[in-house]
């Protein structure tokens, strides 16, 4: 009989212990939850940067070997060589670009790079866009606070930051310049 009273006291041990790891696999899958809502599915914003502020100044050269700034920017996009996100936003990007007819001179594409390796979509974007690599956490991303990968960020006519986000269909119509 005291084997048994001893068989049935843990067993209802484990069962006790079993039910308090549940509710901590639970609150802390509450935790998750809420955590990829506010994600980077969820977020309006991508960059520290909020609506009206203007990104720092910087100096770059593109992979083509000419000089970029900050002045005349109306688009910036930054994609990153370890993102998993990053390739599928390429052509989205390359049809926002022609479906707003904006010009190579004012768009901006920036790729970090975490190896020498270059990113397997470089080439395609440099062919719409002024390009220029960087290592993750670079000048660049600096300067528009970038704080996801990728992010997109549409500038005005004064370089201030109308909206951003990770997804290019995201962003609204540019104005006119």
């Amino acid at each position: 009989m005291p084997i048994l009273i001893a068989a049935v006291i843990a067993v209802g041990g484990l069962c006790l212990l079993d039910l308090l790891l549940t509710f901590g696999v639970i609150r802390r899958l509450r935790e998750h939850t809420d955590i990829l809502s506010n994600g980077p599915g969820a977020a309006s914003s991508v960059t520290s940067l909020e609506p009206g502020q203007s990104p720092a100044a910087f100096a770059a050269v593109t992979t083509s070997g000419e000089p970029v700034t900050g002045a005349g920017l109306r688009v910036a996009a930054f994609f990153s060589s370890s993102c998993s996100a990053c390739p599928e936003r390429v052509a989205p990007f390359l049809a926002y670009l022609r479906r707003h007819r904006i010009s190579q001179d004012s768009v901006l594409v920036v790729v970090s790079q975490d190896d020498d390796a270059p990113a397997p979509y470089l080439d395609q974007l440099a062919e719409a866009a002024q390009a220029c690599t960087e290592p993750e956490g670079g000048e660049i991303a600096k300067a528009f606070g970038v704080t996801g990968f990728p992010a997109f960020c549409l500038l005005d006519a004064d370089g201030a930051v109308l909206a951003s986000g990770y997804d290019p269909a995201a962003l609204p119509e540019p104005a006119m310049a």
